[in-house]
């Protein structure tokens, strides 16, 4: 009856991320609570040489799981779904989206996948002095303007995959600091774009780059209200009333900061999805640049370390959907969950380095190993065991390889300490197995939270109820400390001296083994 009052009464918050795979939808209660969800599946598309999804998809996928969520307030709650008190969006970070100044799309959302930029990322990496990765906005924005493409003179604005939703749903082209930090440098004392960077920048440029940008706002500001027009695109039934406060719309990273409450200095995350990344918070800058590490923030502006790879489990996956395939030629029907299940605990079973066997998981090119493009391949050799074990245990250590990387720069070359990292995520699903091989991986002990399944839809709805909450002198990383996760259970695993030391096999045969998969991309161009 309590739950039933508050959605009456609007005094729950809604969080909707657009995912690479799944657009979700999640609705909490004044308790931090997950009461009702909804999602949709959804995939990108290669088309002309571009992974993008269209903004038709984007609007199906919100308004199919917005329903699903709704549907599921009525039939548990038996009440409608008609206000909310605060509303957030998140998505997937980077990419290209530009409109003219009619509003219209130039030309097709280029995502975060994408690795045509290797030339215009090199430049303004050299230019700025700051590693500017290839699946940033800016990157793309200049590799237009390299290869003279005719839409940028007509460019009006540039935003990310939230940025344009929220813009839709309110009419205000703003963007959370977080996920502007995947767009352009931001300086984490103003708070804002780097304002040097933002006219060594101009000056390769006949325009100028602030007039296009969104606005960048901080965890707890105001973001605008959603606006009859938006409500009604969202919900096309017109239950859903207008003028719910909306927070700051950010990308996927920093939602996994706030789900795992990891935005406070020397704490950090890992994410494991269809792509991977981890973030650690920082006590000072970098002694260098790394072009392996990226340089982003915290929803609330602190700088951040990130170890992004575009491939993690869409390989994986694949396999895991032939194994299904299989069992139901042979007249065996199994549930996802599963098949899923049974094979991650198989890998348990296999020798601590795999038996000789190598998995490249790489579905798009990997900046940190330098591909530009990818090629998912199997590779063993006459010697090597070849057992099921083994087989599923390569495929999960092929999902952290290319990560172990990127982290051995910072543990080892910038003696980042950790004492420990929060994972969340699809790899972490079946109990125990990807956090205990992540944990072999990194070498330090992996956390998961009960509440971590909820994922970046929760982690924006926080934040839509950071935003609401009438303390102004409490910071974000208080208000999820003391109010959000003071009572949050937390399993850790320590990392296996055994499996460590199979993880390390596996990364010396991995890496000699890159030269097989740069053969085969040149090969398949």
């Amino acid at each position: 009856m309590d739950i039933q009052k508050a959605i009456t009464d609007g005094n729950t918050l809604l969080g909707i991320e657009l995912g690479s795979t799944r657009i979700k939808a999640v609705l909490i209660d004044e308790h931090y609570n997950p009461i009702a969800s909804g999602a949709h599946d959804w995939e990108s598309q290669f088309e002309n040489g571009v992974w993008t999804y269209s903004l038709d998809a984007v609007w199906s996928g919100l308004q199919d799981s917005f329903r699903k969520l709704s549907q599921e307030v009525q039939q548990t709650y038996g009440v409608p779904l008609t206000t909310v008190g605060a509303f957030g969006i998140s998505a997937m970070m980077h990419g290209y989206l530009v409109f003219d100044k009619n509003d219209t799309q130039l030309v097709p959302f280029r995502t975060w996948r994408n690795t045509m930029t290797e030339q215009s990322a090199a430049l303004l990496t050299e230019k700025l002095n700051f590693n500017i990765p290839q699946r940033w906005s800016i990157a793309h924005l200049y590799q237009a303007v390299l290869q003279q493409e005719e839409h940028v003179k007509d460019i009006a604005f540039l935003t990310t995959l939230a940025g344009y939703v929220h813009w839709q749903l309110t009419g205000q082209k703003v963007l959370g600091v977080g996920d502007a930090s995947g767009m352009f440098p931001i300086d984490s004392v103003t708070g804002n774009y780097n304002a040097q960077m933002i006219e060594q920048f101009n000056s390769l440029v006949d325009f100028k780059l602030q007039t296009i940008l969104p606005t960048v706002l901080g965890a707890g500001a105001n973001a605008g209200t959603l606006t009859a027009e938006g409500a009604k695109r969202l919900d096309p039934t017109g239950t859903l009333r207008a003028g719910v406060p909306m927070c700051p719309p950010e990308g996927d990273a920093g939602t996994g900061m706030v789900a795992t409450n990891s935005v406070a200095e020397r704490t950090g995350n890992v994410s494991a999805g269809t792509s991977i990344f981890a973030m650690l918070v920082l006590e000072k800058a970098l002694s260098k640049l790394h072009t392996e590490i990226d340089m982003v923030t915290t929803p609330s502006g602190k700088p951040v370390a990130m170890v992004h790879c575009n491939s993690c489990t869409s390989d994986l996956d694949a396999w895991v959907k032939l194994f299904g395939e299989t069992l139901a030629l042979m007249g065996h029907k199994v549930s996802k969950a599963e098949l899923y299940d049974k094979l991650y605990v198989a890998a348990l079973d296999g020798d601590p380095n795999c038996g000789g066997v190598l998995s490249y998981n790489y579905y798009a090119g990997e900046p940190i190993t330098g591909l530009e493009n990818g090629c998912p391949l199997f590779v063993r050799t006459p010697d090597s065991r070849f057992t099921l074990a083994n087989f599923m245990r390569a495929q999960l250590f092929a999902t952290m390889a290319t990560l172990k990387i990127g982290m051995d720069i910072l543990t080892e070359q910038e003696q980042v300490s950790l004492t420990k990292l929060l994972g969340h995520g699809g790899l972490f699903k079946t109990k125990g197995v990807g956090q205990r091989l992540m944990a072999a991986a990194l070498n330090v002990p992996i956390a998961v939270m009960a509440s971590a399944a909820e994922g970046g839809a929760w982690g924006i709805a926080l934040l839509a109820a950071y935003m609401t909450q009438k303390d102004a002198t409490i910071t974000l990383e208080n208000f999820l400390s003391t109010r959000v996760f003071s009572k949050n259970e937390c399993v850790s695993v320590s990392p296996d001296e055994q499996d460590v030391e199979g993880f390390n096999a596996y990364m010396e045969r991995y890496k000699t083994g890159l030269a097989i998969e740069r053969a085969a991309v040149d090969s398949f161009r």
